[in-house]
């Protein structure tokens, strides 16, 4: 007869097996199928405009996937090597005059323009540090990423009130593309270590991934609590989990 003890163990083991392999599989698989799919749309657009004496797809016996792409990518720099002259630039600064005297698209392109110019000319300064933020309330500590101190119109409003105040970005778990945009005093700022990457794991796995970052934004709350002079909650400790070796193992 058979032993149920053994039967659920064996039934334990495939299901970890299953779950192992669906953590590996399914980040390559999505990756994939996004990777495939922006090809394809790339294609799409781009496929239909070029030559057929150029385009591979008519005299080879298969389509060429990723070939739209690869025009499209040749193309863009190509604008970009023009643009960078004064011919170029002239040519850019006529057509953006004649946008601006069409009332919605002006306000379209001029919007559209200003956010891929502070996306990509400012890519090295922008969300480069992570802090830890009292919020929503007293207590609770939400990471925030830092997104500007340059000074503008409302950081001159607030500093007699506030002092030096920052931008942050507080994104919402686990879509961190969401989220409200504060301005906050400085002061009230605890500065992280980590990485804007790490701090994205972190917020995106609702902290299961990086636990010794959490264990560090967890101290730092900590500390910042006894300054003010607030109870710090004591947490439970979890012990240290025993290796099944041959000692350990439970004799027959």
């Amino acid at each position: 007869m058979s032993d149920p003890s053994k039967s659920l163990s064996g039934m334990t083991r495939l299901r970890n097996y299953f779950l192992t392999g669906v953590v590996v599989c399914a980040p390559l698989a999505i990756t994939a199928y996004l990777v495939w799919s922006l090809i394809g749309w790339v294609d799409s657009w781009v496929k239909p405009y070029i030559p057929s004496s150029y385009n591979p797809d008519n005299y080879l016996p298969f389509a060429v996937p990723g070939f739209g792409l690869l025009v499209a990518l040749v193309l863009i720099t190509l604008i970009g090597f023009l643009t960078a002259n004064i011919i170029g630039r002239s040519i850019v600064s006529f057509g953006e005059r004649l946008l601006n005297r069409m009332p919605l698209v002006r306000t379209l392109y001029s919007g559209l323009k200003q956010i891929f110019e502070t996306v990509l000319a400012n890519r090295a300064d922008l969300f480069n540090k992570v802090a830890l933020f009292e919020y929503p309330r007293k207590g609770a500590w939400s990471i925030v990423f830092i997104a500007s101190h340059e000074d503008n119109e409302i950081h001159a409003a607030l500093e007699p009130r506030e002092g030096r105040t920052v931008a942050v970005f507080r994104p919402i778990t686990p879509n961190v593309t969401t989220g409200y945009l504060l301005y906050v005093p400085e002061k009230d700022l605890i500065p992280l270590e980590m990485s804007v990457e790490d701090a994205a794991k972190l917020l995106i796995s609702a902290g299961l991934v990086g636990p010794e970052y959490e264990a560090t934004t967890r101290a730092l709350a900590d500390e910042a609590l006894a300054k003010e002079g607030r109870q710090v909650f004591p947490r439970p400790s979890h012990p240290a989990r025993r290796s099944r070796t041959a000692s350990s193992r439970p004799k027959r």
